[in-house]
């Protein structure tokens, strides 16, 4: 009998041992290998890979997170947000319309070069002789390139006198958004030099953002990142046209808004907010349908739930709008590291839907991958090296 007592407990602690393996998550196993940065073209040297967090510290971080955002997603909608409508093109009065398409129309048109640059199926044929041939004929973009691969940024020790060995250290991607931005440089020009630092703000933001969401994709895996990266490019067409059109004294103090305040702000002054402009922008180039709807979408994560977004949109809408608001802070010197980005602490209104986006599997990795030495060695070179669009 005696013996059979002793026995109870180790039975008991061996049915403890076997409930505990078949009740631990699936996902506790490290994750695999990230994708190397180089396969984009960049050595790993100059723009270290995102390294995917050790399998401890996801065991110690994820239990935490998960209460956090739990708790960040029963907070109530913040009154300023609760009373905000969004103004929609079918909205304005027909005069109002009729002036803004006006003004819209008078915005010099890219080059015909930025249409193929953002056509859906250029970069799935294109390599980089075609790159660079498109490029050719542009002299004045591919000088730029030229500029940014022998930046400080890169470091080279020999410098390159040529577009294709240029394509092939920076990556397609890269050189992809690079072009964009100097093609919507040539479109958007402040009338005052006062204003230019504004503007020169607004291009760093879009600079630091499209990179940060190359980055950032590449490392979660999600699909089409160099796509995803140039549509964040995009999204900023909407805040160049904004501060081409408001009064010239409040463009600075517009800036500094978070993006809640600054659409009340736009939609005053003059009828629609920065994203809802910007679409009318776009569309007005005539660039494709579903790059508009994509910018559009992103804009709008300021007033739209998760739950009422395309599911399988909600990863690349998440990032794009996050990517969106890091790349601003960064270059309002808002935000010095991304080690200060809490994404269930404290966050303004315009970030309160944003959370329920964040909850998607795809992200799960995201607050970690913030926090990535790698990642925070290449801000602060953005920060200190990125050059200014002029």
């Amino acid at each position: 009998m005696s013996v059979l007592l002793l026995l109870i407990p180790v039975a008991v602690a061996i049915a403890a041992v076997l409930w505990w393996k078949l009740r631990r998550p699936a996902d506790s196993t490290p994750p695999s290998s990230l994708p190397h940065h180089a396969a984009s073209g960049m050595p790993a040297a100059r723009s270290p890979a995102v390294n995917p967090p050790a399998a401890s510290a996801r065991q110690a971080v994820v239990p935490v997170l998960s209460a956090r955002a739990s708790a960040a997603l029963a907070e109530p909608m913040p009154p300023v947000l609760e009373d905000f409508v969004l103004v929609r093109e079918s909205a304005l009065p027909a005069a109002q319309h009729e002036a803004l398409m006006t003004v819209i129309g008078g915005i010099p048109r890219p080059p015909m070069s930025l249409h193929q640059l953002l056509a859906p199926d250029f970069f799935d044929r294109a390599d980089s002789l075609m790159l660079s041939e498109l490029l050719m004929g542009e002299p004045l973009i591919a000088a730029k390139v030229l500029a940014t691969v022998n930046s400080p940024f890169y470091g080279l020790h020999q410098s390159v006198t040529s577009i294709e060995p240029a394509i092939t250290f920076l990556g397609m991607d890269t050189v992809r958004n690079i072009c964009v931005q100097y093609m919507l440089a040539q479109a958007f020009k402040p009338e005052l030099r006062a204003a230019q630092r504004s503007f020169d703000t607004i291009w760093r933001s879009s600079a630091i953002a499209s990179e940060l969401c190359l980055r950032l994709a590449q490392a979660l895996g999600l699909p089409d990142h160099g796509a995803l990266a140039t549509k964040v490019v995009m999204v900023f067409v909407g805040h160049l046209a904004a501060a081409s059109l408001l009064p010239h004294n409040t463009v600075e103090e517009w800036l500094v808004l978070d993006r809640l305040h600054r659409a009340k702000l736009e939609q005053e002054v003059i009828g629609l907010s920065a994203g809802e402009i910007g679409t009318l922008v776009l569309r007005t180039w005539e660039l494709p349908q579903e790059l508009v709807g994509d910018v559009a979408a992103t804009s709008r994560v300021l007033v739209t739930p998760a739950s009422a977004a395309d599911a399988q949109r909600v990863p690349q809408l998440a990032l794009a709008y996050l990517c969106v608001g890091l790349g601003e802070r960064l270059a309002l010197g808002q935000l010095s590291s991304l080690g200060d980005v809490d994404l269930w602490g404290h966050v303004g209104p315009d970030a309160f839907h944003l959370r329920s986006y964040l909850t998607h599997p795809a992200l799960a990795a995201l607050p970690e991958l913030l926090r990535s030495p790698a990642l925070e060695e290449a801000v602060q070179q953005m920060l200190g090296k990125s050059q200014v669009l002029v």
